[in-house]
């Protein structure tokens, strides 16, 4: 039967793995992404979600026919994936989006680069077609992030009876970044996302970017701005040559993810993070604790705030044998050789910090290098101090998520390249990411803040982080196409 909502995601909210008996089990699929998609579809019993086959387990789900109600998963050749996924979304769209590129060395668009987007452009088109064939007429498609840039436009050429929104989960590239990418590329990559009726962002900050990005390409007929356009934000004229629709209007708008509080703290409590909790407080002691959880991905700048931390130790040696450092580091994207290298030199840096100032009974960082999302519910209630210095993120639920759960309160060190920099920072400790003295001192600042100003910071803190839940930053998206 034909579906009214439709989701687009490189991820879906399971994943299969296959026994050696040949048998197939699903499990609910990881992400912050996913999380959020699962809470708010669940008020959307007839929604599809279309992904894709990550592993082998999950092709051979496809191939036998097993099929979980509201999802279908795509099976598409493993090399073009590849390609697609790791060659391009994530060697050149990620690191462009996130200003990553180590310039006198990158980028470097060359052949096989050539031969690589031609394999993002079939896995969009493979999306594209699926939900075109999925859809009923009229139909809402919410289409999510940088993996499927190009899926609105060539969606557009084949239903354009369709409502389509686009979000990015990620910063959009500035003017300077963007335009590094060949001009046929950067053509492309406009022409898909202005398929969309609208394209949303986690801030005014990466929307602004985007409609700058869009004007590069005027001259080439492809967006023109027009009168603002209120809460939709501004308006564009598409020209595009994969639509038949022609002077087609695109409106650019924000929606800042937020948590859902209830759901977060209930996560929090569970036995098993109690179990993990009693293990962390025998290791912390009576000590405060700086927290920090994120994937081992070169943008969440792990390596600055290790640096901030021994800094920390070194100037105020007051603070000797009283804090304790829980870094959570998810190993991320270890199939590319710089994540691998920054992996390890965050367990390094660590271990460094540790010899320089341990004692016999105190370990100054607790780094746990593995995916523990118990350990990190553990860490976040135990929190004096979250630290959260991204030099650019989309948003950064983290931020977020761990004044919801702190059961003392905390004060957030967070760095003005997050998402959340605009809805928090008048209850943060603001720093530049790249300034590690700077950094330092905030954390300093955060370990002697009273108690009283800390509670009051914590509490409004959370509610700015709970203003738009999952279920709610969904359904904005889906009555923005009504």
């Amino acid at each position: 039967m034909a579906s009214q909502v439709l989701v687009a995601a490189n991820r879906g909210p399971l994943s299969y793995a296959l026994s050696d008996q040949g048998t197939l089990s699903a499990r609910r699929g990881g992400g912050g992404l996913v999380s959020g998609l699962s809470a708010a579809l669940a008020q959307q019993p007839e929604a599809l979600w279309i992904c894709a086959a990550l592993s082998e387990a999950d092709r051979e789900a496809v191939r036998r026919g097993v099929a979980e109600p509201g999802v279908r998963m795509l099976d598409i050749d493993p090399t073009v994936y590849d390609d697609a996924y790791n060659g391009i979304a994530n060697s050149v769209l990620w690191f462009t989006h996130h200003h990553l590129y180590n310039v006198p060395r990158e980028p470097v668009f060359d052949a096989r680069f050539r031969q690589q987007w031609q394999s993002y452009v079939a896995y969009n088109k493979a999306f594209a077609e699926a939900l075109a064939e999925e859809a009923a007429e009229g139909a809402r498609v919410l289409v999510q992030d940088y993996h499927l840039a190009l899926v609105p436009g060539a969606l557009r050429e084949l239903r354009p009876d369709l409502r389509i929104a686009h979000f990015t989960h990620t910063p959009w590239a500035s003017y300077e970044f963007l335009r590094m990418l060949p001009d046929d590329i950067r053509s492309q990559l406009m022409w898909g996302m202005l398929g969309a009726d609208v394209v949303g962002f986690h801030t005014w900050a990466w929307a602004h970017t985007f409609m700058g990005g869009a004007h590069l390409d005027d001259e080439r007929g492809i967006a023109q701005p027009m009168s603002p356009a209120g809460t939709g934000g501004e308006r564009y004229i598409q020209k595009s040559p994969w639509s038949p629709v022609r002077h087609k209007r695109t409106d650019v708008a924000v929606y800042a993810l937020g948590v859902d509080a209830d759901e977060l703290r209930a996560l929090a409590h569970r036995p098993e993070v109690d179990e993990k909790l009693a293990q962390l407080r025998a290791e912390v002691g009576d000590r405060k604790a700086i927290v920090r959880v994120d994937r081992t991905e070169l943008s969440k700048n792990i390596l600055r705030g290790l640096l901030a931390y021994r800094e920390l130790l070194t100037v105020h040696p007051e603070w000797r044998g009283r804090v304790v450092h829980l870094a959570s580091a998810y190993p991320s994207r270890q199939d590319l050789k710089v994540y691998r290298e920054y992996t390890e030199s965050v367990r390094e840096l660590a271990e460094e910090i540790n010899a320089e100032f341990g004692t016999a009974d105190w370990r100054p960082v607790l780094v746990s290098v593995k995916d523990d999302f118990a350990r990190s519910l553990a860490a976040y209630r135990m929190a004096d101090v979250a630290l959260v210095n991204p030099v650019r993120d989309g948003m950064n639920l983290v931020a977020k998520e761990i004044p919801v759960v702190s059961e003392a309160g905390c004060v957030l060190v967070l760095s003005t390249g997050a998402g959340a920099y605009q809805e928090l920072r008048a209850d943060a400790l603001t720093v530049n990411p790249f300034d590690v003295t700077e950094t330092a001192e905030a954390l300093h600042a955060a370990l002697s803040m009273p108690d009283e100003e800390r509670a009051g910071r914590t509490q409004r803190l959370a509610a700015a982080a709970t203003a738009l839940p999952p279920s709610a930053w969904f359904t904005a998206q889906l009555d923005a196409l009504a």
